[in-house]
């Protein structure tokens, strides 16, 4: 390996899928896998194999559809795809199932390593900790060339039992070793030091990739990732938009952007395409219903907004003076087309081309165009972010099993909220009904319940505009939850707990209430197809 190459572990579609709400399905986590390959990512941690038959066949479907994808990346070489196994073998054998039709396949194997996960959680002492690491990293060695392991909970266990445990690891054929601050309690002096002191201390250093895996629960991922780069990490664990468990992961877009914009620093390499990666943020919170904050570094809404008249003033003289990066290095653009309701075909597929959307499909093309034409009539301008948000709603979705037609709402401060909505179901018939609710939006709601005949909880509701200004087009997410009673959970083996599932859903529209029925059927639709997922798995398995 390039020692002078930090390497991208991008795990997403695994820790970052742990986040509460962010359930994606088999569809969705391959578009994401494809973007991460066009983002340049080096290795993907596709999922949890053990954890169900549907992550079983993400990961392998991933594998085969995505393993290969060399056109475009700077590496030159395929991205690595990863499954995550507990230290056992049935967890490992099914992970190098799921991954090994992959030209470039890794097994990211763990156990936790701190007295008191080794007490509380795993029941076992440091002896028993050390056999079962050495019997299961050569287990996984046996089947693959490429094995990382990772002593869960790193950054509090002893760093000498560490570095007697990592070298064992070595021994057994281990090729990378990641260093987690699992619960995110390191400060960035103290992850430096340990990577360091492992680095000096643990015999064979020199022949493995030494890994960074911070999360974010002091607000410190970002910093502990940089700081043991400094110390001689050359791969970062990290995911799109900084998502994961509790608080969250590092974001791979800040650590990408630090290494990029403070080369004096770091003098370091990545194979990290930055052009790809608001694209790729957008796409993972259209896909997993996680709002990106408007502050949020490199991504978020202000990133290269400025408001305050001095920074105004200094901008429009020098553009440094109050950015250190540039905001076509992370992929936005200023549009050199003013488009409109009579813009056609042409300029609306070359202003997707410059945006980067350059390899939808015709269908998906023509439903966009279809879009921008709705939104253009009420509109008199149609900005790149509307595009963007066009873009999120038509193509960034669940197959349809229902769709929207058509809804129309009454309401008022002296009137009672109703609602009339027209949707196409699973055969294509058309379905009408109408409903009362406390509001115009809940009104909707419940007349798509009564067609659809499910039932949910509605935990998160919220709906932001797209652009400044009166016209501004609207984007709802919601997040819901089935009702108890239809037995719908998922199950984390890392954690060995059930949790109820929950369903995200996006919509945007130049009508509020339009884009929160979008979202809705949005979140539907993965619910109902989660369910017919999961009949079908039960059959199969009585059939066997």
């Amino acid at each position: 390996m390039d020692k002078d190459t930090v390497l991208f572990f991008d795990t997403t579609l695994r820790d970052g899928e742990q986040s509460p709400g962010a359930t994606l399905n088999v569809e969705e986590k391959i578009e994401i896998a494809k973007q991460l390959s066009h983002l340049g990512v080096d290795i993907c941690e596709a999922g949890f194999p053990i954890a169900s038959p549907g992550d079983f066949e993400a990961v392998r479907r991933i594998a085969k559809e995505v393993g290969s994808l060399v056109e475009g990346r700077k590496s030159g070489q395929p991205m690595t795809i990863a499954g995550l196994a507990r230290a056992n073998k049935g967890d490992i054998q099914r992970a190098y199932d799921a991954v090994k039709v992959a030209p470039r396949h890794r097994i990211h194997t763990f156990l936790a390593t701190s007295d008191i996960h080794l007490k509380y959680k795993l029941k076992i002492d440091r002896e028993e900790c050390i056999e079962q690491i050495i019997e299961t990293v050569s287990f996984a060695r046996s089947l693959c060339a490429d094995v990382e392991f990772s002593p869960e909970d790193a950054g509090r266990s002893d760093p000498d039992f560490l570095v007697q445990a990592l070298t064992e690891a070595i021994k057994a054929g281990a090729t990378t070793l990641n260093i987690p601050d699992t619960v995110g309690y390191t400060t960035p002096e103290e992850y430096g030091w340990l990577i360091r002191h492992l680095i000096e201390k643990t015999p064979g250093a020199d022949t493995v990739i030494w890994s960074t895996h911070c999360h974010d629960d002091l607000g410190l991922a970002t910093a502990n990732t940089l700081a043991g780069v400094q110390a001689g990490a050359r791969q970062v664990e990290v995911t799109i938009n900084g998502i994961g468990e509790r608080a969250g992961n590092t974001s791979l877009e800040e650590v990408a952007m630090a290494l990029h914009t403070r080369p004096q620093t770091f003098n370091l390499n990545s194979h990290i395409d930055t052009t790809q990666i608001t694209r790729t943020s957008r796409m993972v919170s259209a896909y997993t219903g996680m709002v990106v904050q408007p502050n949020k570094a490199i991504v978020g809404a202000n990133a290269f907004a400025h408001e305050a008249g001095i920074h105004q003033d200094g901008m429009l003289k020098n553009q440094q003076t109050y950015e250190i990066m540039r905001p076509e290095t992370v992929g936005l653009t200023e549009s050199r087309l003013v488009l409109g309701k009579h813009s056609g075909r042409h300029a609306f597929r070359v202003r997707l081309e410059d945006m980067g959307y350059d390899n939808l499909s015709q269908a998906e093309l023509n439903a966009a165009f279809k879009r921008f034409k709705e939104w253009a009539d009420k509109k008199k301008v149609v900005t790149d972010a509307d595009i963007e948000a066009i873009i999120v709603d038509e193509v960034y979705q669940p197959p349809e099993i229902w769709r929207l037609n058509h809804i129309q709402v009454s309401c008022g401060d002296h009137s009672m909220p109703t609602a009339s909505v027209s949707l196409t179901g699973p055969e294509g018939e058309e379905y009408q009904d109408a409903a009362l609710g406390t509001g115009p939006v809940d009104a909707a709601y419940q007349a798509i319940n009564r067609i659809i005949g499910t039932s949910n909880k509605l935990t998160e509701f919220s709906i932001n505009a797209v652009t400044e200004g009166l016209d501004a087009a609207a984007e709802a997410t919601i997040r819901i939850q089935p009702d108890s009673g239809d037995g719908e959970h998922g199950f984390n083996p890392q954690t060995n707990r059930p949790f109820a599932r929950t369903f995200s859903g996006h919509g945007a529209s130049t009508d509020i209430v339009v884009a929160s029925a979008r979202a809705y059927l949005s979140a539907l639709n993965k619910m109902l197809a989660a369910r017919e997922e999961q009949a079908s798995v039960v059959a199969q398995t009585a059939m066997a």
